[in-house]
């Protein structure tokens, strides 16, 4: 027959007891820290993925059309043909 110990009981119930202590401050830490890096963020205007990938693809869509535009002005100058002579506008008269 098996004798139960009173000390090796209480030193066994100490330690659970202790174990969920730390699992509970580990827990506990982690909220604290997930908020702090939350209000940090927040304080330093980082923009968000969705307003980086506009941003990008509208400079995307900009260097595309200026490299058109860049083509058309190469083969402009290239290519002057005639010129087109516009009649100057004559100045308006003034009214006194």
């Amino acid at each position: 027959m098996q004798t139960r110990n009173k000390i090796l009981d209480d030193i066994s119930q100490l330690m659970s007891n202790a174990a969920g202590v730390a699992q509970g401050a580990k827990s506990e830490a982690e909220t604290a820290m997930k908020g702090f890096v939350d209000r940090w963020m927040a304080d330093r205007d980082f923009v968000s993925r969705d307003e980086f990938d506009a941003v990008r693809a509208m400079a995307q869509k900009a260097r595309e059309e200026n490299e058109v535009l860049k083509a058309r002005l190469d083969a402009l100058e290239a290519n002057p043909g005639p010129a087109k002579k516009t009649p100057a506008k004559k100045a308006a008269p003034k009214k006194v």
